[in-house]
């Protein structure tokens, strides 16, 4: 198969380092990759939030502890940033294990030490920008490898994840991470084919911006998530080739069907 072009990599030849020669854990994890391939005119119109700049815009295979394109609402007003995705809770003294954490059980944000402060407030609540996300079969026979498939949302607009992020000073340095909320796949039968969770898909401008509303708190925000309708989500087999995060094959629109 032809080399997929290369987009753009965040965090540089640091973060491609990091993940080389991990890219097989996070896959098999639930929504451990995902996509955001527009440009930032089209994310700008669609999300009516200024994005000047390209970084974490036309990617094809986004990994854990890389800087993600995020909407978060600190001062009132919704914002873009780049948030590291894999949430560093407040209290730590080093990144060790932030690449864990990288989703939040709907069920169970309220109660968990690291996302219970931050659902309770729209300032710590954040919209993870993505246009399709990856999700992996487990075989049918043991030892054989998995399957991605990839996921779309409405044929293939963007939408945006329901996540939470907070800053952490780390040896002098504040970072600021991100973690997306996943739910019961159950409801949706295109995603429980694959697997029995699937992301909190917040779709419509309407939830987008409720997310964001200092007027909710936790328990009227997580009244918003819940499972996408099957009718709205689309599958499809996708390259095994994204499973290696941080190779040079490993980014690029080959990704998104099966060779």
């Amino acid at each position: 198969m032809a080399r997929a072009s290369r987009g753009p990599q965040p965090g540089g030849e640091r973060n491609r380092l990091a993940r080389a020669g991990r890219g097989d854990l996070f896959s098999q994890r639930m929504c451990g990759r995902y996509t955001n391939t527009a440009g930032p005119e089209e994310l700008n119109d669609r999300f009516k939030v200024p994005i000047t700049s390209a970084a974490g815009t036309r990617r094809y295979n986004i990994a854990p502890t890389e800087e993600v394109l995020a909407i978060v609402s600190p001062r009132g007003e919704p914002e873009a940033r780049l948030l590291r995705w894999g949430l560093v809770p407040s209290w730590a003294h080093d990144l060790k294990g932030a690449g864990k954490l990288i989703n939040a059980r709907m069920e169970t944000v309220a109660s968990t030490p690291a996302y219970r402060s931050l659902i309770p407030k729209a300032s710590r609540r954040a919209l993870q920008i993505a246009d399709g996300y990856f999700e992996w079969l487990k075989p049918e026979k043991r030892g054989e490898p998995r399957q991605p498939f990839f996921f779309q949302v409405d044929r293939g607009v963007p939408f945006a994840f329901a996540a939470v992020w907070t800053p952490a000073k780390i040896d002098g340095q504040w970072i600021a991470s991100v973690s997306l909320l996943t739910c019961g796949a159950a409801p949706n039968r295109t995603a429980a084919a694959i697997h029995d969770r699937m992301p909190v898909i917040l779709a419509d401008r309407d939830a987008q911006r409720a997310w964001l509303d200092p007027r909710l708190g936790a328990e009227d925000a997580l009244a918003l998530c819940g499972a996408l309708p099957a009718s709205r989500l689309s599958a499809r087999p996708a390259n095994p080739a994204v499973n290696k995060a941080g190779e040079l094959d490993a980014e690029g629109p080959a990704l998104l069907v099966a060779p």
